[in-house]
């Protein structure tokens, strides 16, 4: 396995443009199966987890053609199954499972993998599909659905769940009737989703607020879309110019989708100056400590908590951070504290005292979003950091270390 090394002490400067958000561009792809015929999609990341996506829809018998922009064309569906080996490593695989239980009449799911960041069941989605009259199963460890039309129904989503909205609302588009999404997921990657549906001839309104309506059509066309910006990524690469006091400027992205991260920026004394597409961020020195709780959307996102708390591991002063999303999200502690981070966890929420510098270690990833704040650590660390088990960076940033070595940052991928 690679791994990463990083001098720090590094200061970013220079201009990055943003790719294709990965939490949106993998509910896109799935609903391709909602429809036969050629759709085409653009600025598709190149991520691992798209690889795995990919692999995934062309088990079930679909074509593609393309890489930043797909051709994808699911008219000859012949298999719905998706196998333990293609789901085991991607949480987002049970995507698949509205979508062919709505066009196909039947699917069979292997439960998930993905990071180990909290339990994260699927409970909701099933619960839903048997609310609109699917027969569901849990059989070997793998969710079985069958249903001849997915009739229309009232779903109250007991916790505001992103993947639970977006395959319920997949599969609501070629239900019988009317169905309504109650504490529906609000986040932006929805609305790209809803727009790229509606775009096939799905009737949806109200994507965006925390009730979805979807009024089931008998059939959908293909479509052209786009994937947005990632956000996450964004906000990563704001928080990497204030760690190492630089000035970066981030192109192509939607500095709407990024507010509750750029009131706390600016907070701790970043200056930050967005426009349209893109932002400007100029570092301050020693940062303020800022606290920050993790909420659904707007609120702070989640996979921004572990990088938001680099940052602060270096501010002057002391920050509470607390995680309300997911209960197992502070892996990358342990491994920061190596590097020399003043942190103490209390139930959900880590207290981090600010330290002068912290120190270049070998440190290992746990999860997607916990690498990223490992990296920006060792940016702002004195001396070398080796960022192990770098696979988990390699399904949600596309090429980071070459974007963050254009901006200045002495970083290198060797093999482990």
């Amino acid at each position: 396995m690679d791994k990463m090394v990083i001098e720090g002490g590094k200061r970013l400067a220079g201009e990055v443009r943003i790719s294709g958000a990965k939490n949106a561009a993998l509910p896109i792809l799935t609903s391709a199966l909602l429809v036969a015929g050629w759709n085409t999609f653009h600025n598709i990341p190149d991520l691992l987890d798209i690889k795995t996506v990919k692999k995934l829809l062309k088990s079930l018998g679909v074509e593609m053609e393309g890489e930043e922009t797909l051709r994808i064309n699911a008219g000859a569906i012949t298999n719905c199954e998706a196998s333990y080996d293609l789901v085991r490593t991607m949480r987002a695989s049970i995507l698949v499972l509205g979508p062919l239980v709505a066009r196909m009449g039947e699917a069979r799911v292997s439960l998930p993998g993905g990071c180990a960041i909290g339990a994260r069941p699927v409970n909701l989605h099933i619960k839903a599909l048997e609310e609109m009259g699917a027969e569901v199963t849990l059989k070997e460890g793998y969710v079985e659905a069958k249903a001849r039309r997915l009739k229309g129904a009232e779903i109250y989503f007991d916790i505001s769940t992103v993947t639970g909205t977006e395959n319920i609302m997949m599969a609501a588009t070629l239900a019988e009737g009317t169905t309504v999404l109650k504490n529906a997921a609000r986040e932006p990657e929805i609305v790209n989703l809803a727009d790229v549906l509606s775009g096939m001839g799905a009737r949806i309104t109200g994507a965006g607020s925390d009730v979805i309506v979807i009024e089931g059509v008998e059939r959908l066309h293909p479509c052209e879309a786009s994937v947005l910006p990632d956000r996450i990524e964004t906000g990563t690469f704001l928080i990497a110019a204030g760690i190492t006091d630089g000035d970066v400027r981030v192109v192509g992205c939607d500095p709407s989708h990024l507010d509750a991260l750029i009131v706390k920026l600016r907070d701790a004394g970043l200056r930050i100056d967005a426009g349209r597409d893109c932002i400007r961020v100029r570092g301050c020195g020693v940062p303020r400590s800022v606290d920050v709780k993790t909420l659904p959307y707007p609120g702070f996102p989640t996979d921004l908590q572990a990088q938001i708390m680099a940052l602060m591991a270096t501010a002057g002063g002391l920050s509470v951070i607390t995680e309300t999303v997911f209960e197992n999200r502070f892996m990358h502690v342990s491994e920061m504290m190596r590097m020399g981070a003043d942190i103490v966890i209390q139930g959900t929420s880590a207290i981090v005292r600010g330290v002068p510098r912290l120190r270049g270690a070998p440190v290992m990833a746990t999860d997607l979003r916990a690498s990223a704040s490992l990296i920006l650590a060792g940016l702002a660390a004195e001396g070398q950091t080796v960022l192990s088990r770098v696979y988990h960076i390699d399904r949600g940033y596309q090429q980071i270390e070459k974007k963050l070595s254009a901006l200045g940052a002495d970083i290198r991928r060797i093999p482990g």
